[in-house]
């Protein structure tokens, strides 16, 4: 570790101007660069997407020219959750992915989050693999006439179709209720993607409450969902009379529930509720987190 940085298998987190540079961001996006070359095809495909942070854009330049530097062709999906990038990364059939984001750390935090040809975060030995490429500075740089493609997408509609296209969602009846939702996006990517979601689930425009929506990466309170960071959510959840609220960290990948009334609902129950209510109507597996209490296997044996 050097100042901030935190190198691990989950991703290379930091603050910016102590500890984490455009030299360390630009050495560990070469570093997985090099490692995908080397376990895809000659010319593998990678997508990168970031948050509102005010360092994203910087940040993915670096990564983007890093990676075209070892021979990977690169589509930038621009400001995206989280999820978003995992679902171009299936769409594309790329090779990986990086996502610049420090989750729910400070503003002044980044990272860059590496994934897989599954569109899901690295195995651990395939995260050491990356490491000691960069530790070693064991880099595949390619010569001019080989430098990756670089080009630009988004994948929102797209993401958003896929979730459509699941067995149990039913916008026509969510139209019928015509709920009221308050929407707080952390002044982040949620702020759009999470509407853009519930207008094509069938919630009318106006009935949508949307609160710190801005993608300005400023955030306009502490970023982690929790609910002495929502005192003000909470307030404004119970004011409006909205039938749900929904709260994301800045990366959309962490999503807190509150109840009509303003009542907070914890994170770690959110997966837990989706099982209980699909359990209801088939058996069969769920996939769940390890960060969804042991809850979920309680309502399992149910």
């Amino acid at each position: 570790m050097k100042g901030t940085l935190m190198v691990s298998i989950s991703g290379i987190r930091g603050i910016i101007g102590a500890g984490l540079d455009p030299l360390v961001i630009g050495r560990y996006a070469a570093a997985y660069g090099t490692w995908v070359r080397r376990n895809a095809p000659e010319r593998p495909l990678v997508v990168i997407g970031r948050d509102a942070r005010t360092t994203g854009e910087m940040c993915s330049a670096v990564v983007g020219a890093a990676l075209q530097s070892t021979g990977c062709d690169v589509i930038d999906a621009g400001l995206a959750a989280t999820p978003t990038v995992e679902m171009a990364v299936l769409i594309e059939e790329a090779a990986g992915g990086i996502i610049l984001s420090a989750s729910h750390n400070p503003a002044e935090w980044n990272a860059l989050k590496l994934l897989g040809k599954q569109g899901r975060f690295l195995y651990p030995e395939e995260g050491r693999e990356v490491i000691d490429i960069a530790e070693a500075g064991d880099f595949d740089f390619v010569p001019y006439d080989r430098i990756g493609t670089l080009s630009t997408d988004d994948y929102l509609d797209r993401h958003i179709d896929r979730i459509l296209d699941l067995e149990f969602i039913r916008p026509e009846i969510i139209r019928r209720r015509d709920f009221r939702v308050l929407v707080d996006g952390v002044n982040s990517v949620g702020g759009f993607a999470l509407p853009a979601l519930l207008e094509r689930l069938g919630v009318r425009p106006e009935q949508i409450i949307r609160i710190n929506a801005e993608p300005t990466g400023r955030f306009a309170h502490p970023a982690e969902p929790l609910p002495e960071n929502l005192t003000d959510t909470l307030r404004q959840v119970r004011e409006s009379g909205a039938d749900l609220g929904l709260v994301v960290d800045p990366d959309a990948d962490r999503l807190a529930l509150i109840e009509k009334g303003g009542v907070y609902v914890s994170e770690e129950l959110t997966q837990v509720i989706a099982a209980d209510f699909l359990w209801r109507f088939r058996p069969g597996p769920f996939v769940t987190n390890l960060s969804s209490s042991r809850a979920i296997e309680e309502v399992a044996a149910r």
